[in-house]
């Protein structure tokens, strides 16, 4: 699409083809033609149409039928009269219009007069269309946004929703009756682990469609290692199963490099063409093409009809290239019926006129020539119909053989046909191309006129008329293709923002309510451990814990988020507590706007989540320190690449992974920062739309995760810490 807005573009196409009509009859010596083409621009041009009135054909039409009967005019320029009254409800008159015409003048220019009125109406309800379409691109998107939202709702409320709520009502019956504790609180658990793997499948389920929260994750992973990367997206969102594909692929290369710890720049890059979605990763960090970790993937590209390849430069640049069939296209959830007819209306719109001005050559051939005369213009406007769908090379080759080789046969009959092919050269070709081009054909035209012996105005108004011609056949090819990639585009964004709310609930699942639901987890598993009096106490705090992720839930549904980063520091300190682990907390932060806030109480509770479920860790540090004009956020812990089980059997939250739903903490990447893990992505895009960073670090069985997020400086009050910076660092020392 042009650097000028759409809906602008279409204006100026049409308004330059009206001025092509006018030029023609000023050229015939019928200055009103100005006129009239200054009144045809009030139905057009956006600032113009306060002037739009029900007298303005009438004033149109006094000017037009002077110039014809006060000058000799053709009967052409009624044309604009006509147009203008298609252009309202007074439209009926325009057949009155188109007779008068004809008892005025001959044929030929009748059949003008009649095209004229068609291409004004035409062009005029087009732009007007691309206005529309371009305008209603963005309601469409969050229409469809919230519908997604509302099935997402739907969904995780029957599923989750009523998982929490079996939760707190067995919870609230264990408090009631002690006596039974241990038989409810076995199905609490039950619950607890079946709706955190709900989560976590519903997370990777949203996920699955689209490339883009991998190419985040990679990206973060190989910047933390000083990997120079470049990504180059060429394809669009959703990808369906193959993005889940794609994904997986794209995670074992990058982590495969990463452990090598020599990668130093690396490529990623997506093209979707010829029905195909093609990620190609390329990389300097390894020493051979085998890898065993891409065996799978292979093996699964193979099943889906495409295929995946390896091979290493002698240079030692890995090359992974993974070629899957493309998704079928999606109309989007809310695309309009309207779409398609008004493509269609301007399709028989620009049909009518090719035969019009088919009609207009054929009126001049002889008899004895009508039918090969006919059949080189059928073949002439198919072409111009395919020329809407793109650039066809073979097709302009024709149109220019049948555009001037039949001349010789024909006659000057032939010699309006060139302005056939001045649209589609027009259409086809950038601007500094196109131009020469179809100033080539008005020459050949000028050229040809001369060497059939016509007289100096003749050859200047063929001339001419190629020009104008060709200008029609461009303003109609170019606005049928506006209304239709318009089409293509406003329903990509509409699947765009689809693509978009899926992402967000898959994050807020796995960064909000998957993290409640492991520390319900966690204390319902321990409160089973303890004696009654401490059961209680830990009960109490799960019905609480309860009531926060029906909160989350709310949120992942689409609501407001509350997070706090302050509430979410207690709450760490809290849960350590209760899985043995030693918290030392020291927030050194002021008020913070509420959105920093809330994302950096996000990367705390993931970030803890991460501590239990991927480290043995002893002991964990959280510090909050105003500098750079922002926040850092802080968690330290030992025991990186250990791993703690916090439950057993099916469904439990395993730092091994061997429970369903778990995730393997084999210490690759520190806790917090597994390999490809869902989390290190979703922190990164919170951080990124902030303008914030993510950083992790580690140092043998020391891991460190940071997060920065900018503050205005009036925003930043530094607070008294809640435990001495020393102390914290004195604890970090003893490790």
């Amino acid at each position: 699409m042009s650097r000028v807005p759409v809906p602008r573009l279409a204006q100026v196409i049409a308004g330059v083809a009206f001025a092509g009509f006018a030029a023609v009859y000023v050229l015939a010596g019928s200055p009103l033609a100005v006129l009239a083409f200054g009144l045809q621009l009030v139905y057009v041009s956006p600032g113009l149409r306060r002037f739009r009135r029900p007298w303005l054909p009438a004033v149109q039409a006094l000017v037009c039928y002077t110039a014809v009967l006060g000058f000799g005019t053709s009967v052409g320029i009624l044309g604009f009269v006509g147009g203008s009254l298609l252009l309202t409800r007074a439209w009926p008159l325009a057949v009155p219009v188109a007779v008068s015409a004809a008892v005025i003048g001959p044929a030929d220019p009748v059949i003008s007069m009649v095209l004229v009125s068609l291409v004004i109406c035409g062009l005029t309800r087009l732009a007007e269309r691309v206005e529309e379409v371009h305008a209603a691109r963005l309601a469409l998107a969050m229409a469809a946004a919230a519908e997604e939202r509302l099935r997402i709702a739907a969904e995780l409320n029957d599923g989750i929703g009523r998982g929490l709520a079996g939760i707190a009502g067995g919870v609230r019956l264990a408090l009631d009756r002690p006596e039974n504790a241990g038989e409810v609180l076995g199905e609490v658990v039950g619950a607890a682990r079946r709706s955190l793997a709900d989560a976590r499948a519903a997370a990777a389920g949203y996920r699955a469609t689209s490339l883009t929260p991998e190419v985040t994750t990679a990206r973060a992973m190989l910047a933390a290692v000083g990997a120079e990367v470049e990504v180059r997206a060429g394809h669009a969102e959703p990808l369906g199963p193959a993005g889940a594909l794609l994904a997986t692929v794209l995670r074992e290369v990058v982590v495969g490099a990463v452990r090598q710890n020599t990668v130093r720049k690396c490529l990623i890059e997506t093209v979707a063409a010829h029905g195909t979605v093609r990620l190609r990763v390329v990389h300097d960090g390894v020493r051979t093409a085998d890898d065993e970790g891409l065996a799978e993937p292979a093996r699964q590209a193979a099943l889906a009809g495409g295929g995946l390849s390896t091979d290493l430069t002698a240079e030692g640049w890995l090359t992974v290239e993974t070629v899957l069939p493309a998704p079928a296209a999606d109309q989007g959830p809310s695309a309009s019926a309207e779409d398609p007819r008004a493509y269609r209306l301007s399709l028989v719109l620009l049909v009518a006129v090719l035969l019009g001005f088919s009609a207009k050559a054929l009126l001049a051939v002889p008899a004895h020539l009508f039918a090969p005369a006919a059949a080189c213009l059928a073949v002439i406007v198919v072409m111009q119909v395919r020329s809407v769908t793109g650039r066809h090379m073979a097709a302009l080759a024709v149109m220019a053989l049948l555009a001037f080789a039949p001349i010789p046969v024909f006659g000057r009959a032939w010699l309006g046909v060139p302005g056939f092919l001045a649209g589609p050269v027009l259409l086809a070709f950038p601007a500094a191309v196109a131009w020469p081009l179809t100033g080539c054909v008005i020459a050949g035209t000028a050229v040809a006129a001369v060497l059939l012996g016509l007289p100096v105005p003749v050859t200047v108004n063929f001339t001419v008329s190629t020009l104008v011609t060709g200008l029609v056949m461009y303003g109609l090819d170019r606005l049928t293709q506006l209304v239709r990639e318009l089409r293509e585009a406003r329903q990509g964004l509409a699947r765009s923002a689809v693509v978009e709310e899926r992402l967000r609930a898959a994050r807020d699942l796995h960064d909000l309510l998957g993290s409640s639901l492991a520390a319900i987890l966690l204390r319902c598993e321990l409160a089973r451990r303890l004696d009654p009096e401490r059961a209680r106490a830990e009960l109490t705090e799960v019905l609480a814990m309860t009531g926060k992720a029906e909160a989350d839930l709310r949120v992942v549904s689409g609501g407001r988020a509350a997070v706090s980063l302050a509430d979410e520091a207690e709450t760490a300190r809290s849960v350590l507590a209760a899985a043995g682990v030693r918290a030392e907390l020291s927030l050194a932060h002021g008020a913070l706007p509420g959105e920093v806030d809330a994302v950096l109480g996000t990367v705390l509770r993931e970030a803890v989540t991460n501590v239990l479920r991927h480290s043995a860790a002893r002991h964990c540090v959280i510090t909050t320190t105003a500098e750079e004009g922002g926040v850092r956020l802080g968690v330290r812990n030992d025991g990186a690449g250990g791993g703690r089980a916090v439950g057993t059997g099916t469904g439990g939250v395993r730092g091994d992974g061997a429970a369903a739903g778990g995730v393997r903490g084999d210490g690759a990447g520190g806790a917090g920062v597994r390999p490809g893990s869902a989390g290190l992505g979703n922190l990164t895009t919170r951080l990124a739309v902030l303008g914030g960073r993510l950083g992790t670090a580690r140092d043998g069985d020391r891991f460190e995760l940071t997060a920065w997020a900018p503050v205005p400086r009036d925003a930043v009050a530094i607070a008294p810490s809640a435990v001495p910076a020393g102390d914290v660092r004195a604890g970090w020392a003893r490790y």
